[in-house]
């Protein structure tokens, strides 16, 4: 079974391709992609014995047409049985200090980056009435979060996509997955959050700013490490029944509830409201209780690409 992968170069990418190929019973043959093969080396070196056996790599950038077509020709047959969508970028702070450039390339990578794999892989899918379609999407595509306004939109606009296509793609015996990951210990978030707190916002008020930097960054920065998974977490196989959505975080499925518990969206915006502006302190305590508590038993569900 061939599967590949974009956005291999560290994080979850980096991780599903080993995982996979790695598989004790030898299932899958990975196409491990990225934009630049000089970021290689981590994968390579997590590869192993893999490497150049059941694990290859190829060069890919989800943002231009010709790089996805030039890849997916260069397999046999164009014949992809799994597609796993990962390659993403983040981007928070506030809305007004954003240059509409920079949430243009968000969308460019996180939503028609998926699109053109999709469209690229698809047909032949279609033709063969079979395939597997992943999207590594994200807990803000169901529940947006304060600051993180464009990139929540990105994963908005991604699972909107996908549970449109589902629908068609099921009279293919094409399977479409959706998985939705919180917070993650990957170097891409870690940096993001070392970035912005040296950043400046121009365009963005002072008291903004102010909310930003001491009230939702530190609050931030709890959650990540109470609630956060490692790429492990996410990728260890689980078993052969695909579903639509996968919350990899049992934790956050409370959270993404109270949206639908209250048709006009009150009840979301005020708890969040509540948690960031009046519980802060609280909250920043109580996440070090449930750490401790918890041990991190509680922030693990696995997902399988089956």
């Amino acid at each position: 079974m061939l599967v590949l992968i974009t956005g291999c170069s560290s994080g979850i990418g980096l991780r599903m391709a080993v995982m996979l190929a790695k598989d004790e019973k030898q299932r899958y043959h990975v196409i491990a992609t990225m934009r630049d093969l000089k970021r290689k080396d981590k994968l390579v070196e997590a590869a192993g014995d893999a490497y150049g056996k059941s694990l290859s790599l190829a060069v890919l950038d989800v943002c231009t047409d010709e790089s996805v077509k030039q890849c997916i020709n260069g397999i046999k047959d164009r014949h992809v049985d799994v597609l796993i969508n990962n390659a993403g970028i983040g981007l928070v702070g506030p809305v007004e200090s954003i240059s509409i450039a920079e949430m243009k390339s968000v969308f460019e990578t996180n939503f028609f980056g998926v699109i053109r794999m999709i469209k690229e892989v698809m047909p032949d899918m279609k033709k063969r009435r079979g395939g597997h379609i992943v999207v590594v999407s994200s807990v803000m595509g169901l529940q947006g979060v304060v600051f993180n306004d464009v990139y929540a939109a990105s994963k908005f606009a991604m699972e909107g996509f996908c549970e449109c296509l589902a629908v068609q793609l099921l009279k293919f015996n094409v399977t479409m997955s959706m998985i939705e990951p919180g917070p993650v210990h990957t170097e891409f978030e870690s940096k993001m959050i070392q970035d912005v707190r040296q950043k400046e916002f121009p365009g963005a008020d002072a008291d903004t700013v102010n909310y930003f930097k001491n009230v939702y960054l530190p609050s931030s920065v709890d959650i990540f490490e109470t609630l956060g998974q490692t790429p492990d977490d996410i990728v260890i196989e689980q078993g052969s029944s695909a579903r639509f959505r996968n919350l990899t975080n049992p934790l956050y499925t409370p959270i993404v509830a109270l949206k639908y518990a209250d048709e006009t969206g009150g009840l979301s915006v005020h708890a969040f409201y509540h948690m960031l502006f009046n519980l802060g302190p609280l909250m920043h305590v109580s996440m070090k209780a449930m750490q401790y508590l918890t041990c991190g038993c509680l922030r693990s569900r696995t997902v399988s690409p089956n």
